[in-house]
């Protein structure tokens, strides 16, 4: 079973492949490739990756290459987690928008817009030297904005499912509240990507979230940077990405207060292909797990091996509509709990989302509609109607100045914009 990594050179990639070497009976692979256009992260993680697998007793190989075409021939499943323009573009999309008083996030607001515009594209073309050469493949989508990315693909007709690890890290959060397995615990999870709320935690079935925001509000306000006393009036858990619309002034005067996440990142990953070139380094580093993505590669093994193996269990994934919400159209993309088989995944029914949270859902997206549009046909005035239409943004001179701002900034990855 081959399984390729188009993104391969992050620094993140070691945590996929500790996932893998771990999760081996669920997913039997026999190859790796990793894909990157940067080939000396690429030769360093690859060579970290071939010592962890060795290190664990596991048999598969490991091709890198910078070629799509040969690292997705004959692969079962492809996984996408590229960062076009890397961390120096992500500081632009947490900076920026500063600057105009607006949130600056790689995937929400502006920023989040800024990297649609860069990403859906490359994704696209990508994807269609996977249906290329390997036509059978699962795309599985873990390149932010997850939601806007994976509606890119589908609506090109590809076979792709978006993945995001919230709700993998509040399972294991909760489970570890109540002191159970967190095989035994699964979620009410609603929402679209990024933008998504805890509505019910069943223990064996038995919704306990009453218990949770009774005996661990505190703990889950922390985690999520939201007050106990907003968490319990909504009588939900949302997730951290909430806090940008729920506390948004707040969060800008903070943002502009200390050094952006890029510029950490960016610090840590220095340090990360400094340890990956150690020959003597065989297991993931410890600081690794504070770059970001915890649970991803578990997330990532549980879907593959049930698309491949056609489990037929419940997972939570981004997927088309169709009629799930009943207030956004069939084309909208969600993320919910999903049967996931051979033929992909399946959401399960949705109780009626209520008007606080179903306002927000249908807001966002219309703007994901448009920025959309924006990514795939370009122009200033897609760019200014999408933020015109993000509740964090929704004003028109505010939308203009940006959208010159974000074209500017991002000008050598947007070949419209220099037509």
């Amino acid at each position: 079973m081959k399984i390729a990594v188009v993104g391969g050179g992050s620094t993140y990639t070691p945590e996929l492949i500790d996932g893998f070497a771990r999760l081996r009976d669920e997913l039997p692979l026999t190859e790796i490739a990793l894909v990157d256009p940067d080939v000396h992260r690429l030769e360093l993680v690859a060579g970290m990756a071939r010592r962890m697998l060795a290190h664990a007793g596991h048999p598969a190989t490991v091709l890198a290459t910078t070629s799509v075409e040969e690292g997705v021939a004959g692969a079962q499943a492809v996984m996408l987690q590229l960062r076009i323009g890397g961390q120096a573009a992500r500081n632009v999309d947490e900076t920026l928008p500063l600057e105009c008083g607006c949130v600056g996030q790689e995937t929400t607001g502006a920023g989040g817009l800024a990297k649609a515009l860069r990403t859906v594209p490359v994704v696209l073309d990508i994807a269609e030297k996977i249906r290329t050469h390997a036509p059978d493949a699962w795309i599985i989508d873990f390149t932010n904005p997850v939601g806007i990315v994976t509606r890119a693909l589908l609506e090109a007709g590809h076979r792709a499912i978006g993945l995001c690890n919230v709700a993998i890290g509040f399972q294991r959060r909760f489970a570890a509240n109540l002191g159970v397995t967190a095989d035994r615990i699964s979620l009410g999870h609603v929402g679209l990507n990024h933008l998504t709320w805890e509505r019910s935690v069943l223990l064996d079935g038995v919704d306990v979230l009453p218990r949770l925001l009774e005996n661990h509000a505190e703990e889950i306000a922390q985690d999520v940077g939201l007050s106990a006393g907003l968490i319990r009036h909504l009588g939900v858990v949302p997730s951290y990405y909430l806090r940008y619309f729920y506390e948004h002034d707040l969060v800008v005067e903070e943002q502009r207060s200390k050094p952006s996440r890029a510029a950490e990142v960016a610090a840590m990953e220095t340090t990360l292909l400094e340890m990956y070139a150690d020959p003597s380094v065989n297991t993931k580093p410890e600081l690794l797990g504070k770059r970001g993505g915890a649970f991803y590669s578990e997330a990532a093994v549980a879907l593959i091996a049930s698309l491949l193996g056609d489990r037929g269990d419940t997972q939570v994934v981004n997927l088309r509509n169709n009629g799930t919400l009943p207030f956004l159209g069939d084309e909208a993309v969600i993320e919910v709990p999903a049967t996931i088989t051979a033929t992909g995944a399946t959401a399960l029914p949705v109780e009626e989302v209520q008007p606080l949270f179903a306002g927000l859902i249908a807001h966002v997206t219309a703007y994901e509609t448009l920025a959309l549009e924006a990514a795939l046909h370009g122009g200033r005035e897609r760019v200014a109607d999408a933020l015109l239409a993000h509740p964090l943004i929704g004003q028109a001179s505010l939308s203009e100045d940006l959208a010159q701002r974000l074209i500017d900034a991002n000008r050598r990855y947007l070949p419209w914009a220099n037509v």
